[in-house]
């Protein structure tokens, strides 16, 4: 089975397990930040390759503790 192409708003909630709630993904609708969407009518939907790149964008890097470099 394919994974879906978009997710409606409570799906997104689901993947980002709960940390983001529909409020906040409104709120950031309004003021145009956050993951990008579409809406087709009433349905506000969320393309997961949108929300994959926004994931991608939010990423924090760390480098490797010195213990760690040490040890090899």
């Amino acid at each position: 089975m394919s994974s879906p192409a978009y997710l409606a708003l409570e799906e997104v909630v689901i993947r980002y397990r709960g940390q983001v709630g529909e409020g906040t993904l409104r709120n950031w609708r309004a003021m145009r930040i956050g993951p990008s969407f579409i809406k087709i009518g009433k349905a506000v939907l969320y393309p997961v390759s949108e929300l994959d790149r926004w994931d991608k964008s939010n990423l924090v890097t760390c480098r490797p503790s010195r213990s760690l470099s040490l040890a090899e």
